[in-house]
């Protein structure tokens, strides 16, 4: 009887992997700032560059995830970059976090969620929205 369950276990199993696939990604190149998905989605802070880099930094440091958010309010949730294997508290993510950067890398969308792996952080201008003047400093 264990013989049997567990062949037909196996048999299940193999025919559920064998009948699902990844999706495959679309390439892109995007251009925009990076931010903490915890602070952009729940509004706390509502700040962009200077006025919200530590606290941004912060963010990503704890493991809240890093996302490119571009001209058009379009926001993707960055998973990988570059040949970095971590994901949580991304070293090159921390360093650039709040940035102005151009990426290319592999777009992944999921029921209204669009996720990107990133090939090359191809353009870095650093931090552009220099708006102490219209948010202060946040959080101090």
């Amino acid at each position: 009887m264990k013989k049997l369950t567990f062949a037909l276990c196996f048999a299940l199993s193999s025919f559920a992997l064998s009948s699902t696939h990844a999706a495959e990604g679309q390439r892109v190149t995007l251009t925009g700032e990076l931010i903490d998905t915890w602070c952009y989605t729940s509004e706390i802070m509502y700040a962009l560059g200077t006025a919200h880099h530590k606290c941004a930094v912060w963010c990503a440091v704890g493991g809240i995830p890093v996302s490119i958010r571009t001209d058009d309010d379009q926001v993707y949730v960055i998973l990988k970059v570059e040949e970095d294997d971590t994901s949580v508290a991304n070293p090159r993510l921390v360093q650039i976090q709040t940035h102005q950067v151009t990426v290319n890398g592999d777009l992944y969308a999921r029921d209204g969620v669009n996720y990107l792996i990133v090939d090359q952080v191809a353009d870095d201008h650093g931090i552009v929205h220099v708006n102490h003047e219209d948010f202060g400093i946040q959080p101090f």
